[in-house]
């Protein structure tokens, strides 16, 4: 199993940038699909963006523009950098692999933007 620990939230004003880490207890340069999800207080966890080991990178409507995903296969690591924050936003911020989430979920990194 492939264990994912994120990091880099904060508090930030809206407008503001932050960029995320997931680091992988793993090698990830074998992972077809890295992605970032977010649970919003009061809704359902949704995907944000993925990654595939090709290069190619999805975004969801609602970030697309802002947001940009990048992994780095020798630090085992994929970053969410993430621009012009909203305070809609606000989320903890979870990644996983696989376009169906195939590993355990870490505790997620807590983003707050304040208006």
């Amino acid at each position: 199993q492939v264990h994912l620990v994120e990091s880099g939230g904060g508090l930030v004003q809206a407008g503001g940038s932050l960029r995320l880490s997931c680091a992988a207890s793993t090698s990830i340069s074998s992972i077809e699909v890295m992605v970032w999800y977010r649970r919003a207080p009061g809704k359902q966890r949704e995907m944000v963006a993925f990654s595939t080991s090709g290069g190619s990178a999805r975004y969801a409507d609602s970030v697309k523009g802002r947001f940009a995903i990048s992994r780095d296969n020798a630090k085992n690591t994929v970053y969410l950098q993430m621009n012009s924050l909203k305070p809609e936003d606000t989320a903890v911020y979870y990644c996983n692999h696989g376009l169906v989430p195939q590993g355990p979920w870490g505790q997620g990194t807590q983003v707050i933007v304040s208006s």
